[in-house]
């Protein structure tokens, strides 16, 4: 490949990651373990330089490695959601790590391998990458789920995670084989020519996409491909399942929307029929099933579950695919809003939970509003904005990608989706009846990087929910034209 079709300064950021990640492994070698969030510290300032690197593209529409890559509007705004879940994701952790006992300098380094995979995937503009960067991403989420040794549903968690982890990669190698036999190519515009041409092989080319949703699926929790879901997240360390909630589903749809609105968009009426019916299935099932639960990790594993699919109802355009800019940026605010949302849903289970117990039940947050009033007015709100009830954030992004589902034409899937919210008001609103008018000890405890991120969490659900015109035009803006 000659150097210029390379483009190195396209994904800089990439590799100013991967280069501060390995610095990072070597130098914490000479950290002692009494004074390990210096490491928390480093990788934070990689993630912000990281960060100004990513804005310094603002506005920049390039290819890297021979089209391989691509810098846009879309992979920049996901940066964006990748870079500040890490960032929040290192300050709950500073103290989360000491407060179980689990100050092992390689969390870091690992955290950051995994953001380097979640911007490739939103940046990949070939399956081959896709799948790539799905391994970079994973593969230390394995490790950090299991992070919690030696305790035992830990070790379990990392075990389930990466066995259903790779039988899911499994059939997403295989469908990318069975795309690239029907389409002769790999990357999205080769498919898309394909496509246009009409060379495709119809049942190959389908069975291959088919293949694909499944590993796609499973890395976005929808149901069917659910079932490691609560084990997982009950399991892990809750810092670990914060930053696992958020930044493997939004890379998950990110690489999914590039797919499917970049290279499939001539089959939108096939593959149409199968997202519509994995968001129905991820909504009612994962909004059903949390009602039963009384832990509140398997009770967010299960929210996790029913958000993929409202994230998933705003990945459909028509068979024209005239609305596919809308609906990508619909899919990209509903994962901004629940990035902000759900890490600070899981920064308040992290002040809540107590210290050599990795879970926390419902009722352990009784009491909270009388002895932790801000601390529960911003649960309150995290609630709320779960729910999509104004005035919140999460109001406004389910709005959005409703109506990106009705300019689609699925008026059946808006109805149903409406139905499941209020199912969910059910369990949302319990614990916020739990906390204000139940008796109990109401106890907590809040670090002042932990406190920072709750509120940082707190004023953007209600900022954004109140005034999400400017945020609403950047991302309509940016990702205009892509797709």
């Amino acid at each position: 490949m000659p150097f210029p079709d390379l483009n190195l300064f396209t994904a800089v950021h990439l590799l100013f990651l991967s280069a501060w990640a390995c610095a990072l492994l070597l130098a914490d070698l000479w950290i002692p373990k009494t004074h390990k969030p210096v490491t928390g510290w480093l990788a934070f300032a990689g993630l912000v330089i990281t960060l100004g690197l990513v804005v310094a593209q603002l506005g920049a529409r390039q290819a890297a490695f021979g089209g391989a890559l691509a810098t846009d509007g879309f992979s920049t705004l996901m940066n964006f959601i990748f870079i500040g879940a890490g960032m929040l994701s290192v300050l709950m952790a500073l103290n989360y790590l000491r407060q179980h006992d689990l100050e092992r300098g390689e969390f870091y380094p690992l955290l950051l391998f995994s953001i380097v995979g979640m911007m490739a995937m939103g940046m990949a503009k070939d399956l081959i990458v896709v799948f790539l960067a799905l391994e970079l991403l994973s593969i230390p989420l394995y490790v950090l789920a299991g992070f919690g040794r030696p305790r035992i549903e830990s070790e379990e968690a990392g075990l389930k995670y990466f066995l259903l982890g790779a039988f899911s990669s499994a059939f997403l190698v295989y469908g990318i084989a069975l795309v690239y036999g029907a389409t002769q190519a790999t990357s999205f515009a080769g498919i898309g020519m394909a496509l246009d041409a009409g060379q495709a092989t119809s049942p190959l080319l389908l069975a291959g996409v088919g293949l694909i949703m499944v590993g796609m699926g499973f890395k976005v929790a929808a149901v069917p491909f659910h079932m490691w879901t609560p084990d997982v997240y009950d399991g892990s360390p809750s810092v670990v399942t914060a930053f696992m909630s958020v930044g493997a589903k939004a890379a998950g749809f990110a690489a999914l929307v590039r797919v499917l609105f970049d290279a499939l968009a001539p089959l939108a009426s096939e593959w149409g029929v199968v997202v519509a019916t994995l968001a129905a299935l991820s909504m009612v099932l994962g909004n059903v099933a949390a009602i039963a639960q009384t832990s509140m990790k398997r009770m967010l594993a299960y929210s996790s579950i029913a958000h993929a699919g409202y994230v998933a109802v705003a990945a459909l355009i028509d068979a024209q695919g005239a609305q596919s800019n809308f609906s990508a940026g619909a899919a990209i605010f509903y994962l901004g809003a629940y990035a902000l949302t759900n890490l600070g849903t899981w920064a308040v289970v992290l002040a809540v939970e107590k210290p050599g117990r990795m879970t926390t039940d419902v009722a352990d947050y009784a009491g909270l509003g009388r002895t932790q009033p801000a601390l529960a007015a911003a649960m309150t709100l995290f609630m709320l904005s779960l729910t999509g009830l104004p005035p919140s954030i999460g109001f406004v992004a389910k709005f959005y990608v409703f109506r990106a589902a009705l300019e689609a034409g699925y008026t059946w899937l808006v109805l149903l989706g409406v139905v499941t919210v209020l199912i969910s008001a059910y369990y949302y609103l319990r614990v916020i009846v739990v906390m204000w008018m139940k008796e109990g000890l109401g106890e907590a405890v809040l670090p002042r990087a932990l406190n920072f991120t709750i509120w940082l969490t707190a004023v953007g659900t209600l900022v954004f929910g109140i005034v999400p015109g400017p945020l609403m035009n950047f991302v309509e803006s940016s990702v205009r034209g892509i797709f």
